[in-house]
């Protein structure tokens, strides 16, 4: 692959993560899915996204997939 290929393929990936920053107040659902971990005692507060983080990474490998399938 060249590296004008390469520097496009950057540049989308960049444009497309500052759409997702901008839209990330918009994404109300994403981080509050069922299987979600969130404790809270006391001034104590624990929370891991399980599900929000398979949900994104399963859909970033088809995404990825899609693009650089040989």
């Amino acid at each position: 692959m060249g590296i004008g290929k390469t520097l496009i393929i950057i540049g989308v990936l960049f444009i497309l993560a500052g759409l997702f920053f901008m839209a990330g107040g918009r994404l109300t659902f994403l981080g509050h899915l069922p299987g979600d971990i969130h404790f809270s005692r006391g001034n104590t507060e624990f929370y891991f996204p399980v599900i929000s983080c398979i949900l994104v990474s399963v859909i970033g490998t088809i995404l990825l997939n899609l693009f650089f399938r040989r």
